[in-house]
């Protein structure tokens, strides 16, 4: 198995790993009650917040030798314009990166249709806005700006110049600082696969509004290109390095 097919897979496992556990953090127990009888309180804002960036922290040590742990069409859109990594490559990292998504979208719609889970977000954990709490323009102005400081983190602390072996963590804790902010207002995406998989599944609004989901974000990684290429501490690399990631 060459190196190419061995990224592929490993972005499309991350993505699926992330949206499975950290999505399904939110849909299986976001207000649930622990157990039976009488339970403690569910996973809350706080703990889906911490279940995408203790996900993504994994994802980054386990998958970064590999692929460098992307799990994100806005990150691998950053790392493009970067020139951190060829045009061919990021297509085949979005392909990967989306079927990853849509399979746990599928598997989590399976869970709530077929073995009696109740589904505590009411839409299988996908993003909104004009619902109350957010509307469409601040719902877009959110995501670019989550967005955008969510990949610069990511290319700042990436360099060689900086301390890759704990870049995980830094990324891992800025994912979940992003969705403490977002929950509450739209559900936070700032990944437009995280988005696109589920809300496949649940259809109706969720699919009609997924479209800012997927747009907000990558504008916000253009956003963030722009600030990194400000700010930057050496010259751009070719291949992204989460967590230790290997040449070719």
């Amino acid at each position: 198995m060459n190196l190419m097919t061995r990224k592929l897979i490993a972005e499309a496992v991350g993505t699926f790993l992330l949206v499975f556990l950290a999505v399904g953090a939110a849909v299986f127990g976001i207000s649930a009650s622990v157990g039976t009888g009488a339970g403690g309180p569910g996973n809350g804002i706080v703990g889906v917040a911490l279940a995408f960036g203790l996900v993504l922290l994994g994802i980054a040590y386990a998958f970064g030798p590999v692929s460098g742990a992307h799990v994100n069409p806005a990150v691998t859109l950053g790392m493009l314009l970067g020139r951190r990594m060829p045009a061919g490559e990021a297509v085949a990292y979005w392909i990967a990166q989306f079927a990853g998504a849509i399979a746990a979208g599928a598997m989590l719609k399976l869970f709530v249709s077929s073995f009696g889970v109740t589904d505590y977000t009411g839409g299988l954990g996908t993003n909104s806005y004009d619902n109350g709490s957010i509307d469409m323009g601040g719902a877009f102005l959110l995501e670019v700006l989550l967005t955008a400081a969510f990949v610069l983190v990511i290319l700042l602390v990436t360099e060689r110049v900086a301390a890759p072996g704990f870049a995980g963590i830094a990324i891992g804790l800025t994912l979940t600082l992003v969705h403490l902010v977002g929950i509450p207002l739209d559900g936070t995406s700032v990944n437009p696969a995280r988005s696109f998989g589920p809300a496949l599944f649940a259809g109706g609004e969720a699919m009609s509004q997924v479209w800012l989901f997927i747009v907000a974000p990558l504008v916000g990684s253009v956003v963030a290109v722009i600030i990194w290429m400000t700010t930057r501490t050496s010259a751009p690399e070719p291949e992204l390095l989460v967590a230790g990631s290997e040449r070719e």
